[in-house]
């Protein structure tokens, strides 16, 4: 199998074909995903991080909304586990360039679809729990 060509989803990325996409998913893919999602997508649209982190948010956002999964979305469960791998890959790689008020954007656009039990998975964003 071929993988697709995760640049050419660039386009995918104006925040109302984004937040479109994401909001639909919001839900079922959880606060962490999202989260995730968001600070990438933010961090994406700040003049503050480099060409070359912005390629591999591009790559990581790209591959969230390919129709083409290594693991398809619509599987129960573990549909979205790829993409969240992916996300949180790309973003444990950018996160020290990630401005405050990315992190504080993306947060209250979370609170928008989550509850606050929902949204505490996000304290636990890179699996270490402390």
């Amino acid at each position: 199998m071929e993988l697709p060509d995760f640049m050419s989803y660039s386009g995918k990325f104006t925040s109302g074909e984004f937040m479109d996409k994401i909001s639909k998913i919001a839900k079922r893919a959880g606060a962490k995903l999202v989260y995730a999602a968001l600070i990438l997508f933010y961090t994406l649209q700040s003049d503050k991080i480099s060409i070359k982190d912005k390629a591999i948010i591009v790559g990581a956002l790209g591959y969230l909304v390919s129709p083409l999964d290594v693991v398809p979305d619509a599987i129960p469960i573990v549909g979205l586990g790829d993409d969240l791998t992916v996300l949180i890959y790309v973003l444990n790689k950018v996160w020290g360039d990630v401005p405050e008020d990315v992190k504080t954007k993306a947060k209250e656009k979370l609170e928008k679809w989550f509850d606050d039990d929902e949204i505490s998975e996000i304290n636990d964003l890179f699996g270490n729990k402390s």
